[in-house]
């Protein structure tokens, strides 16, 4: 499967883009899940948005890279997320790399805080995140809070 990987600053997304970006995540975060939140928070206007494009250029997974100071002193990944029909390929491990890599190039070396759901605390271990010990319900899912720290 060809995919393509680009990241942009809100900006230069078009309306096109963002658009397929909201759609996947709410699909996935609040269809999937059944879970109701306000996905549209304000933040995405101040962000980068890895996108992931399939050979017909659809957006199949996406995640937002918050800059330091926005939410917390690190920099955050968030929004992450696989379109459902190409979950369990490793698409997810290359999301994580191109966000993390992206990331370094940015802003250097930083330290990067995630919020994740709880069940997928072994996925993120495999990307040098390590839970601070912080667990937590959101929006009736469980949470850990999560750090990388490049002096590790």
């Amino acid at each position: 499967m060809h995919l393509d990987w680009q990241i942009k600053y809100y900006p230069e997304l078009s309306t096109n883009e963002f658009h397929d970006i909201i759609e996947l995540r709410l699909r996935a975060f609040v269809v999937e899940q059944n879970c109701s939140y306000l996905d549209l928070d304000g933040k995405d206007k101040k962000c980068y948005h890895l996108i992931c494009r399939d050979g017909m250029g659809n957006v199949v997974a996406t995640a937002r890279i918050l800059p330091p100071g926005l939410s917390y002193p690190e920099v955050v990944i968030g929004r992450v997320v696989i379109d459902e029909s190409i979950r369990g390929k490793g698409i997810g491990h290359t999301l994580m790399e191109e966000a993390m890599k992206f990331t370094e190039e940015e802003f250097g070396k930083v330290a990067i805080r995630i919020s994740a759901q709880k069940h997928l605390e072994n996925y993120y271990n495999k990307h040098a995140f390590y839970s601070t010990g912080k667990e937590y319900l959101e929006d009736g899912i469980p949470h850990v809070e999560m750090l990388f720290n490049p002096e590790i």
